[in-house]
Formats: structure tokens, C-alpha cells, sequence
């Protein structure tokens, strides 16, 4: 079914964009005979060629405008499809016109329409190029927006599997960092080495099953990061402590798995765990508006090589944002008097 058809909002404006045809053949006929009778004949027969031009539409589709249809055959279609539908329409409006001169015998409407049956046919085919032309827009308007929604799931799809790439990375990285330091704790403190199997475990069972979703509120990220500074702990004792901050607002909302894990890692494998003494890492969230701000501060050894100043996790990390967010996500790294900091922004999501 024509599209303007199936709808009677589209019909009706449709059909009222035809009344200044309408009005325009009356005033040409009036000539011939009075307004009233040009109106009884034209106004009808103007609605009668508007449902015929919506053949146009289905000639436009099967003979479309491309590089491999040839233009003479379809426009040679066109002349022709125009032709028989002005000679269709002619046809009905002589058969109108003898029936108003049979209700109201003096408008005399069949003689006035007989004697300008050329121009009519004119008209009628001009009318119908006109509604080809409009179908062949239609239908280039349609199609660029079917590729634009087309360009958008591929880029929607390109994105989830860049996603999906750079969280695989994540996953072995974090592990091969935790299994490094089990090695190590097997000679030192078997009993620890056993302990940290055990959170290790728990830990990456919580990881695939929040994993599992492209959004996971605050509260289970922070729970998830106090899962892998336990395991830490179990390394560094109490060398490593955790301070927090957290907005209300901001604890409801969500964010894409293992966003801040990353940074809690990157703080104790470069800052903390690489001090004799140790220190203090301070995580803080909260929401401003449509922005959701999270910080990680940690104090580390400001003459330590160039190459242990950010780990892998950190450089995935910036890539996720910048990936799932656009301008939109931010990923700001400073270091300042032995102290390194990563503030992370987002736009702020709550669950429905």
C-alpha cells in the first residue's frame, strides 16, 4: 500500500494540497461557462487525479533512477504511463461533466469541458511528471536515511567490538599481573599465597558476571575494587591503605564494567607498592549535573623510570572511554610533588 494511503493524517493533507489545483482548473474553465459549474466539475476531478497520480509512486519503484536503468526507457515509461492517465482522467471528467449537466441542465459543463479537453490533457500529464518527480525524491530521501541508520548500527557494532577487544586485553593483563604475584608469595608465605588464590577466585567470578553487562551501578564497581584491594592487601599488608569519597548522588549511577578497577590497579603496581613505606590511595566520586566525576590520587616515586609511570590497564582505559563516550568521556592524568592522579569523567547514567 502507498505509504500515503495507509495513513489518514498523510490522506487528508494530501488531498487538501490538491484543492489549489482544484481552484486553479475552475478558474480556467470559468471562461467557458460559470464558476459554479467549473468548480462542480473540477473540484471532484481534482481529487480523482490526485489518487491517480499515486500510481507514480509504484511506476518510480519498479523503474528506478540509477546507473544501471537506462533513462530513455524510463523516460519513455513516464511519457507514456502520463499519456494514459490524462486520457483516464479526460475519460472521467467527461463522463462528471454530462452528469452535472444532467442534474442542473443550464451550467452547461460537458460542452465548456469537451472544448477544452487538449489543455485538460495537457495539464493531466504535466501534473502526472510533476507527482514522478516528487516519488523519485521521496524515495532518494528515504533511501539516504535508510543509510544513514545503516551507517549508525555499523558504527554502533564497530564500537562494541572495539569495546569488547580492549576489555579482553584488560582481563589478562590484571590476571597475569596477580598470578606474578602468587609466584612470589609461594616461597615468602605460602599460607598468603593460598589465601590470595582464593580472592583471586572470587574476584574473577564477580568479574564475569558483571562483565556480562554493558552498564553496572557505582556501588558494585567500588565493591568490585575493594575485592582486588583485598587481594593487594594480602601482598602489601599494611603498606597499602584506601581512603574514599563518595558523593550520594553519584553512587546510584552506572558505569561500564571494570572502569575503575583499572585505576585502583595502576595505583598500587606503579605508586603504592613501589614505596618502601607505602601510602594512601584516595578514591573520590561524585556527580555534577549531567557529568559523573571519579578520582584516584596515590602517592608514588617521583624519580622512578618514564616507562613505570602508567601501566597497559591505564592506556586501555583512556581508549574504552574515548570509545564508548566520544567528547563526551575524559581521561585526565597528572602527576604533581610525588603524587599521581586520574580523574575520570562520564556522562551520568541512573537506572530507570
Amino acid at each position: 500500500m502507498h505509504p500515503i494511503l495507509s495513513d489518514r493524517r498523510r490522506l487528508g493533507l494530501y488531498l487538501l494540497g490538491w484543492l489549489p489545483i482544484g481552484l486553479l482548473l475552475t478558474a480556467g474553465l470559468s471562461e467557458r461557462t460559470t464558476w459554479l459549474a467549473a468548480a462542480a466539475v473540477f473540484l471532484p476531478l481534482s481529487i480523482v487525479f490526485a489518487f491517480i497520480s499515486l500510481n507514480a509512486g509504484y511506476l518510480c519503484r519498479v523503474f528506478p533512477i540509477d546507473a544501471r536503468a537506462s533513462v530513455w526507457r524510463t523516460a519513455f515509461v513516464h511519457v507514456v504511463a502520463a499519456a494514459m492517465a490524462s486520457a483516464i482522467w479526460i475519460g472521467i471528467g467527461q463522463v462528471w461533466a454530462g452528469a452535472v449537466d444532467l442534474l442542473a441542465p443550464g451550467l452547461h459543463a460537458g460542452t465548456a469541458f469537451a472544448e477544452r479537453r487538449l489543455l485538460i490533457f495537457v495539464v493531466g500529464a504535466l501534473l502526472f511528471w510533476l507527482a514522478s518527480i516528487l516519488h523519485y525524491l521521496l524515495i532518494a530521501f528515504e533511501a539516504s536515511q535508510h543509510a544513514e541508520r545503516r551507517a549508525i548500527e555499523l558504527s554502533l557494532l564497530t564500537r562494541d567490538a572495539e569495546l569488547k577487544a580492549l576489555r579482553a586485553q584488560i582481563d589478562p593483563h590484571f590476571l597475569f599481573n596477580s598470578l606474578h604475584s602468587i609466584s612470589a608469595l609461594t616461597t615468602v608465605d605460602p599460607a598468603a599465597a593460598r589465601r590470595m588464590c582464593l580472592l583471586l577466585a572470587e574476584f574473577l567470578r564477580e568479574t564475569l558476571r558483571l562483565g556480562a553487562n554493558s552498564r553496572i551501578s557505582l556501588a558494585d564497581e567500588f565493591a568490585l575494587a575493594d575485592r582486588f584491594l583485598e587481594i593487594e592487601r594480602v601482598r602489601l599488608g599494611s603498606r597499602l591503605q584506601v581512603t574514599r569519597e563518595t558523593d550520594p548522588q553519584a553512587i546510584a549511577c552506572l558505569v561500564p564494567p571494570l572502569l575503575i578497577q583499572p585505576l585502583v590497579e595502576n595505583a598500587v603496581v606503579h605508586g603504592v607498592s613501589q614505596l618502601v613505606e607505602g601510602g594512601t590511595i584516595h578514591i573520590a566520586a561524585s556527580r555534577g549535573g549531567p557529568t559523573l566525576t571519579i578520582k584516584i590520587e596515590n602517592p608514588c616515586d617521583p624519580d622512578r623510570p618514564r616507562r613505570q609511570r602508567a601501566g597497559l590497564g591505564l592506556d586501555l582505559l583512556k581508549k574504552r572511554v574515548v570509545t564508548q563516550f566520544g567528547a563526551e568521556g575524559t581521561v585526565l592524568v597528572e602527576e604533581d610533588a610525588g603524587r599521581f592522579r586520574v580523574e575520570v569523567r562520564i556522562p551520568a547514567e541512573v537506572a530507570a
